[in-house]
């Protein structure tokens, strides 16, 4: 069989359980497996294969795994980056509420295409995206090649809409798109976090999770101070122990964030299988609180947990960079607490095999492997900020950027020749955005222009957000903190 791929002669980090690097090496794929990696040797460049390409100068890694993010107000880059907390809060509570209304459908197509260019412009292979109407972004990330996990946010204490709608449309949409574009892209089941859905919420998602038992269930736990308060607001002592008395704390989860958690709850989630998405770059930008202890990442992983990285809103911290989540990882940790909280090959696994543990797709992508699926990148090193080319990890943790990233392989069809996306049009793509941009500030009180952005008055985002849930939620918080000042 012809080769659909074979890199030779290039560096090649594997990423294996050996953290194996070739000086020197080629990898081959065919039918979208990889069938070889290994030493380099005479004759690999005239190996015939549907894309031959020299890896001198050229440095071979797994796809990059974006573990948990949201997709659908992309275009908004920039919009939020110099509000204070409270105003950006209520800018995209509002703004939620309108696409959970299909208000803005326009603008979530746009951001969808507009996060698949970005994302296969950065390495970043697959992608677990939790947002409010998904079908628009299984089918463009399908379109385009990408790996993806996507399931719509269910909850009954951020928005107004009626539970009973919110699986429905939750069922609709896994009964659609999930398994399909050759199994590239697949559902999940998204309560929305531990500070805003009730028991009976949580009781009816494990319900729910039984009929799909072959689902990720993603979440943000941990987030907040006010995640353990709303599960003592639901009777329970924890969020951890709620999750656990409802039948959710399994292999299953995977928990964005765990800001908050402390020796029990990494114990728990350690014995129970829950995997975590560390998203450093958003807390370091819009930290509520300043008091609030710093993810505690390196005792999750000496517990055995698998810890992968996310990106989270890159339109509230403005950035797509997948290898910058990395970088932050690490100063974020050290700044905290103190140097030396990571290896750099650890952010590395964290990057890539740890990701793909966290969503269950390990034994498919996540290293360079024979008899995995071909999810890869080429990095050109030939370029003066890599000399010397001395500890290729750290190089890839803290040097490497979206801009070197030459070619990319997902399931072993190449998106991504020499820098040009060959499944996007990235021209047509950037107009769309624009007119979508434009329609925005047309029919909204934003103001978005090259030197900034304004959002609407509070009077404005007061009359767009949702009252009845916030309200409830808001109402429940207060009351279990009067209870337990009382019991003081």
């Amino acid at each position: 069989m012809r080769p659909d791929v074979v890199v030779h002669d290039a560096l090649v980090l594997t990423v294996d359980d050996r953290n194996r690097l070739f000086k020197r090496g080629t990898v081959i794929v065919e039918d979208g497996e990889i069938t070889a990696v290994r030493s380099a040797q005479d004759g690999d460049a005239d190996i015939e294969a549907e894309h031959t390409i020299d890896g001198a100068g050229k440095l071979v890694l797994p796809g990059l795994i974006n573990a948990h993010t949201h997709l659908e107000v992309t275009p908004l880059i920039g919009a939020f980056s110099d509000l204070d907390f409270a105003e950006m809060m209520g800018s995209m509570t509002a703004l939620c509420n309108q696409l959970a209304g299909g208000e803005l459908d326009y603008l979530a197509s746009a951001g969808y295409e507009l996060a698949a260019l970005n994302f296969l412009n950065g390495g970043v292979t697959t992608t677990n995206s939790m947002d409010v109407r998904p079908s628009l972004g299984a089918e463009t990330f399908g379109e385009a090649g990408l790996r993806g996990f996507f399931g719509p946010a269910i909850s009954d204490l951020f928005w107004d809409i009626p539970v009973e709608e919110q699986f429905s449309r939750a069922r609709s949409f896994i009964e659609t798109y999930h398994d399909t574009y050759d199994g590239r892209i697949r559902a999940t089941i998204c309560p929305h976090d531990d500070w805003s859905c009730t028991r009976e919420l949580w009781e009816r998602t494990a319900e729910f999770a039984d009929e799909y038992p072959g689902l990720l269930v993603h979440t943000h736990l941990l987030e907040l101070e006010a995640s353990n308060k709303m599960a003592r607001s639901n009777g329970s002592d924890g969020s951890l122990e709620l999750l656990a008395e409802v039948g959710l704390l399994n292999d299953r989860l995977l928990g964005a964030h765990y800001r908050i958690a402390d020796e029990d709850d990494i114990r728990r989630t350690a014995e129970s299988g829950v995997s975590v998405a560390h998203c450093p770059s958003i807390f370091s930008y819009w930290n509520p609180d300043g008091e609030t202890q710093w993810t505690p990442v390196p005792e999750l992983r000496d517990a055995g947990v698998d810890v992968g990285l996310g990106i989270d809103d890159h339109y509230w911290h403005d950035s797509y960079n997948m290898f910058g989540e990395a970088r932050q990882a690490r100063l974020a940790a050290n700044l905290k607490r103190s140097a030396g909280q990571f290896s750099s090959m650890e952010l590395v696994r964290m990057l890539t095999i740890e990701g793909a543990r966290a969503l269950g797709i390990d034994d498919e992508v996540g290293s360079l492997e024979v008899g995995k699926r071909a999810d890869m990148l080429v990095l050109d090193v030939d370029k003066p900020k890599f000399v010397p080319l001395t500890n290729i990890p750290a190089h890839v943790a803290n040097n490497a950027t979206p801009a070197d990233v030459e070619t990319v392989v997902i399931d072993g069809n190449v998106v991504v020749r020499d820098g040009e996306i060959q499944t996007m049009d990235a021209d047509a793509v950037t107009k769309r955005v624009e007119h979508a941009v434009e329609r925005f500030e047309d029919e909204s009180a934003w103001k978005l222009g090259v030197g900034g952005g304004d959002p609407p008055s509070s009077k404005e985002i007061l009359r767009r957000v949702p009252k009845r849930g916030p309200s409830q939620l808001l109402g429940r918080l207060a009351v279990q903190s009067l209870k337990e000042r009382l019991r003081v």
